[in-house]
């Protein structure tokens, strides 16, 4: 069964660009040539969407080649499909890699063992309840992301022709 996405590159160094073009077309088993623009929020960095379609797993397996590279800065999204739901990765270089199943409607979906842990640890006294959820809905990658989601100047315009 295949499903579409994204793969949002939100900087790399220069250096780093045609690194990430040959991770991509070895998961995507076809040559990719990336359009890289400047990112104004961290000069020296380039940014690039890339729409793809293939497999369902697809999206974890871009976000597994690109993991790990100091400096990068990626999202990568997958749509449900018949026999997945959707899937999103989120990764800095501070942070590190954050997962999230997502629904039809691009909600996250957390499973109840994960709440229930997240309750417990704060029960314990380990940690806040806030937090934990938070970290759940990957608030603190959003956060760092988001200077890096506003492309500037020459980025690509994406029409939507459907309103849910």
């Amino acid at each position: 069964m295949t499903t579409r996405g994204v793969l949002y590159v939100h900087s790399a160094p220069r250096a780093l660009c045609p690194h990430v073009e040959w991770a991509v077309a070895g998961v995507l088993g076809t040559r990719v040539n990336l359009d890289w623009i400047r990112q104004p929020a961290a000069p020296g960095t380039w940014r690039s969407e890339f729409s793809w379609q293939g497999q369902a797993g697809t999206a974890s397996k871009l976000a597994s080649a690109l993991r790990g590279w100091h400096l990068l800065r990626f999202e990568v999204t997958a749509e449900p499909c018949a026999t997945a739901e959707g899937e999103r990765y989120s990764c800095t270089p501070e942070l590190g890699i954050f997962h999230a199943v997502t629904g039809i409607h691009g909600d996250i979906l957390i499973p109840e063992d994960r709440l229930r842990a997240a309750l417990t640890r704060s029960q314990r006294g380990e940690t806040d309840l806030e937090a934990e959820i938070a970290k759940l809905l990957g608030k603190p990658w959003d956060d760092e992301l988001e200077p890096f989601r506003y492309a500037g100047e020459g980025a690509p315009v994406r029409w939507l022709h459907q309103v849910v």
